[in-house]
């Protein structure tokens, strides 16, 4: 009798972006005309840079001839994109990056979830509440079952406070996905310290971090004293660059780690892992140029204006809203007395406007729902005005 991981078994039974995918096709099933607007799933909309598409063009090309033809690549990434990692996202701020310690990867959800399998699987693991669901059931799946919850809520200013007991691993996400709020320098210095005093490892997702605005908001962990020793971090280039459909990120695991992760971790990607195709990485390499940091700039500009229309109209309209000044997510509180879901349907059928239920998130997402402002600015405008009508 062939067995099955029964692991998998104690998993919800749709990921929750694939179960808010099948109640929207079935409204639209019963509502053909209803003219929908996503504000919903975290996908972006504005095109990819003019240095992107320059430079994918070019390695497509480069295809083409036997002579720069490429097969497969390096599974830790290309030199040429390491090396412009180091460079411009590291010490051109003052941060000790080395080239060996970064491995790219095709996004920060890939190794977010994969990087667990590093890990023993009796170790204490921390997540946050709400949480991006990549964290939790990537770990479900290994059978792990000692996770401690961190409950982030307005009356802590969703900022996670330091466990009561001990752990081994945390994953931190900053700027939040979902509640869109960050911590200070100061705060993530108390993390730091925590993991240094506990022996234990910091995930930190900073997928987000081309969305801070404010200076005392740390872009990397590593600009923290002692983070080399107890953090690994994961960037993407999906919503800093527009490469959700492209598919490429990084993940830097320093040499300075008590535990040896990088050289685990190589292994790991050279035995399951192929890399990063070249063109997607040639396309990461054009987002370092002058005109392709510019070009990003201007689409991350767009989007926060989004989210500041958005924040603002809505707090208008009485809504208490958190997030969408250092991060593309805004954190809805739902009407009064209205589930998260509940919230969901409202406004699925009231407004045509997709939002996420802040309970897929985890148990204190529940009385919330998250919206995104990676929708055009038309659409953006038009669903607050559809919002609007409904009150």
């Amino acid at each position: 009798m062939t067995l099955i991981n029964e692991n998998f078994l104690k998993l919800s039974e749709s990921y929750l972006f694939t179960e808010i995918a099948r109640k929207v096709n079935a409204y639209k099933e019963e509502n053909p005309k209803a003219d929908i607007i996503s504000l919903g799933i975290g996908d972006v909309t504005q095109p990819l840079a003019p240095a992107v598409i320059e430079a994918l063009h070019k390695a497509v090309n480069e295809m083409a001839t036997a002579a720069s033809f490429r097969g497969y690549g390096p599974e830790r990434g290309y030199d040429f994109l390491r090396d412009a990692i180091v460079e411009n996202d590291f010490r051109a701020h003052g941060i000790d990056i080395v080239a060996d310690e970064v491995f790219v990867g095709d996004g920060a959800k890939s190794d977010t979830g994969n990087f667990q399998e590093l890990l023993g699987k009796d170790v204490v693991i921390a997540l946050t509440d709400p949480v991006y669901p990549v964290y939790m059931d990537a770990n479900r799946m290994a059978g792990r079952t000692a996770l401690v919850k961190l409950p982030c809520t307005a009356e802590n200013d969703f900022v996670p406070e330091l466990p009561g007991e001990h752990v081994d691993v945390v994953y931190l996400c900053y700027p939040n996905n979902p509640t869109g709020t960050t911590l200070t320098r100061g705060q993530l210095a108390q993390w730091v310290d925590y993991a240094l005093e506990q022996d234990a490892i910091i995930l930190y997702d900073a997928a987000y971090e081309a969305y801070i605005q404010r200076r005392d908001v740390p872009h990397s962990i590593y600009e923290i004293p002692g983070a080399r020793e107890c953090a690994v971090e994961f960037r993407s280039y999906s919503k800093t660059a527009g490469f959700t459909g492209i598919r490429c990120g990084y993940t830097v695991v320093p040499k300075d780690l008590k535990l040896p992760l990088g050289a685990l971790w190589s292994r790991r990607q050279a035995t399951k892992f192929n890399g990063a195709s070249y063109l997607s990485q040639r396309a990461a390499e054009a987002v370092y140029t002058a005109e392709g940091r510019a070009q990003v700039r201007a689409t991350v500009a767009y989007y926060m204006e989004n989210a500041r229309l958005m924040r603002e109209r809505l707090t208008s309209m009485g809504f208490k809203v958190y997030g969408g000044i250092d991060a593309p997510y805004l954190w809805m509180q739902t009407p009064a007395g209205m589930t998260s879901w509940e919230c969901f349907d409202w406004m699925l059928r009231s407004a045509h406007v997709v939002c996420t239920p802040g309970v897929g998130f985890g148990c204190c997402g529940e009385g919330y729902v998250r919206l995104t402002a990676f929708g055009t600015r038309e659409n953006t405008e038009r669903a607050l005005r559809q919002m609007a009508n409904q009150l």
